[in-house]
Parts: structure tokens; sequence; C-alpha cells
């Protein structure tokens, strides 16, 4: 049994660099990734989803689940960081680092508020994943993911520089780290639906 922790796919936002709001669905070819998704994952053992409730995790879920037929499950825990009221901010607009240590968005959560709620949504995935019949997949967000990787992963040595969409990381609960950030199925190469 493993869990599948998967990026959400891309949006007109993530390409044009702004700070993205919760009902942001994904773009034409967030959807033409989130399909080469799914035929990577398709007979990879899934039998059972858990995702973010904002549209563009949900949307890549549930092109996940057509693929799949896993039942999915929603827990807003599993959302992005609350960046408040710089959502629908152009990053250079900002003036600021949105990801240093110290910034706290008018409206948002703080760093220490958003790794709380990490933290119970990792400890809800892992009881959710050591229930399961076989292989869980979690689609979530970048920030989401490296907080994982950081907190429970031991990713002090393995820090991604960017999550890329749909980049899938292949967890052995508790901690056993078998793949990490990999998005090989947006290659031209692998398009045909690889193994993992």
């Amino acid at each position: 049994m493993a869990i599948y922790l998967v990026r959400h796919a891309e949006t007109d936002a993530n390409a044009s660099r702004v700070v993205q709001r919760p009902d942001v669905g994904l773009s034409a070819r967030g959807r033409g990734q989130a399909a080469r998704l799914a035929a990577r994952l398709a007979r990879a053992g899934i039998v059972r989803i858990r995702t973010s409730d904002l549209v563009r995790a949900l949307e890549t879920a549930e092109v996940l689940r057509a693929a799949t037929g896993a039942p999915m499950d929603v827990d807003p825990d599993l959302a992005e960081r609350n960046f408040g009221d710089v959502r629908g901010t152009p990053y250079a607009s900002l003036g600021t680092d949105l990801f240093a240590p110290d910034y706290e968005p008018p409206g948002g959560e703080t760093w220490a508020e958003f790794h709380a709620r990490v933290d119970g949504a990792w400890a809800s995935v892992l009881r959710v994943a050591t229930a399961t019949p076989g292989h869980l997949a979690v689609v979530t967000h970048g920030l989401v993911c490296e907080a994982v990787l950081q907190r429970y992963l031991g990713g002090a040595d393995a820090a991604v520089a960017r999550w890329p969409n749909t980049a899938v990381t292949i967890v052995e609960p508790p901690a056993t780290l078998r793949l990490l950030a990999c998005a090989m199925h947006l290659d031209d190469a692998s398009a045909d639906g690889g193994a993992v």
C-alpha cells in the first residue's frame, strides 16, 4: 500500500504567475496534464482518492477518478495556504516574497496556521491509507506537498525547488519516500501512460 501524493494540474493563473483564488479551474493545458496523469496512474492500483476542495484540485482528482474508478473524498484541510487579500495579484506586483518564513498575508493564514492544518490533514491521510486495501491518491497543492516533504519525509535533504503541476510523489507509510515530484508523464516520450 502506498500514498500517491499529487499536485494539481495547471491553471491559467499558474502559467501567468498570479496568486490563485480558490475558484480557479484548470486551463486547457491543465486538462491535458490531468489526462496524462490519469493515463499514467490508471493501472497503478489506486483504490481511493482524497482531494483538496479547491477547484483546480477537484478537477484534477475527477479526471483521476474517471480513469481509476476509485471513490473520491474531499478534505478542505488539503487546500493550499490561504493567501487572503493578495489572491488574484500577480507575483511581480507583490513587492514581497510570498514564501518568506515571516510573511503573513493580510486576511490569510500564517505559516504556523498553515502547518498546523497540514499536520492534521497528513495525520488523516495516514489513517485513511492504513484502512485502504490498495493505494491512496492524494490530490493537493505545491505548498502542501512541500510541507509534507519537509515535516514528515526527511525533506531537508530532498527539498524540491519547484513542484511541477501533476508531479507524483510516492510514499510508503508512514515515512518512506519512493519517488519525489516526478512528472515524466508530461514528457512527450512518456505520454502513453508509462509505468510509475
